[in-house]
């Protein structure tokens, strides 16, 4: 069974939000091959863990929901939404909307900028805002509320003070993100989520069933947006393929693809590496991309194995500082050992 198959119904499902259909426990019985079967029931240990969804090579191979949860029941990513809004950026600079990666962000932004800003605005670029290397201090963590409160998130993130030197380390903040949101609604002529439906649509299965916007009606660029997992697969599915879809169709460059999992800077959160909204990492002998949101919402990608995997966890428990980001980790790296190239033999 391909995944596109798989997923054409869960499309309509997402578009209805979050109707209940027994489709994920049906490919869960008659698809879950027998190695993994101990490590998925296993999983069911980690006690936030809400769904678990394989697929390698474009075949769904494993689909095990948890208490009661689907991979077709829609759920907030959280950041893990960061690299659909970068490959989005990728996707304009591909359609000549965008000069490329280092085009200075405050002549995209000109209306926004602080009455009497920091020269140092002046260097921050596109992928120092993909790679939250622009040097303002975070609009996450312990500022997120006040950022969120503010009157236009686009001035404020603007108006932060510097924390570092644009192209610096890693700073990590939602509000460069958002920045980014931004650019696209300017230079897209819509809304960013009409965009995503427009240059995302193709892939088989993509839906966007909620996402917050600004005070301005700007969608949140990597925060708040929701999905099913199955969603998710489908997106991940076409970055493995290289920007191309199932059928085909050329979504992003793969130039593109490769760009943004190289390494920029290195994440504070454990020290992985981290490209355009991709963490980067090695687990159980395999170059791995990820996407990670808040409470453990997770896109992987093992190029070398064909996989790619998502899994989603409660949204409203932290992941990072309790383990359980970790235990995910630890969890890819027993589906890899499965299908690792020496194991089969």
């Amino acid at each position: 069974m391909t995944i596109s198959t798989f997923l054409r119904p869960a499309r309509v499902l997402a578009v209805a939000a979050a109707i209940s259909f027994p489709l994920a426990a049906w490919a869960q019985e008659t698809t879950s091959p027998d190695p993994l079967t101990p490590v998925l029931e296993a999983a069911g240990d980690l006690e936030p863990l809400r769904t678990v969804t394989v697929s390698r090579g474009g075949e769904l191979i494993a689909d095990r929901g948890y208490n009661g949860y689907t991979s077709s029941d829609p759920t907030n990513i959280k950041s893990a939404s960061k690299v659909i809004v970068t490959t989005m950026i990728g996707i304009a600079i591909d359609k000549g909307l965008l000069d490329g990666p280092d085009q200075p962000v405050a002549e995209l932004l000109a209306d926004d900028l602080p009455s009497d800003p920091d020269p140092r605005v002046d260097e921050i670029t596109l992928s120092h805002l993909m790679s939250m290397q622009a040097g303002l201090q975070a609009t996450s963590g312990a500022n997120y509320g006040r950022w969120v409160a503010s009157a236009n998130w686009v001035r404020t993130a603007l108006a932060q003070p510097f924390v570092a030197e644009p192209g610096g380390p890693m700073v990590y903040s939602t509000g460069s993100t958002h920045l980014l949101s931004a650019i696209l609604t300017d230079v897209g002529g819509a809304s960013t989520r009409q965009l995503a439906r427009e240059w995302l649509g193709p892939i088989d299965g993509f839906a966007i069933t909620g996402w917050h916007q600004d005070p301005q009606g700007i969608y949140l660029g990597g925060n708040e947006l929701a999905m099913t997992p199955l969603s998710l697969l489908a997106f991940g599915e076409m970055i493995r393929n290289g920007g191309v879809t199932e059928d085909g169709e050329r979504i992003v460059s793969e130039d593109w693809i490769e760009q943004s999992r190289q390494q920029r800077t290195t994440s504070r959160f454990g020290g992985h590496g981290y490209g355009y909204g991709w963490f980067l990492t090695e687990l159980a002998g395999h170059d791995v991309s990820y996407a990670w949101g808040y409470g453990g919402q997770m896109l992987y990608i093992v190029p070398d194995l064909d996989l790619t995997v998502v899994m989603t966890s409660d949204p409203n428990s932290p992941s990072g500082g309790n383990g359980h980001r970790d235990r995910l980790h630890d969890l890819l790296a027993d589906i890899i050992g499965i299908y690792d190239a020496g194991a089969q033999e």
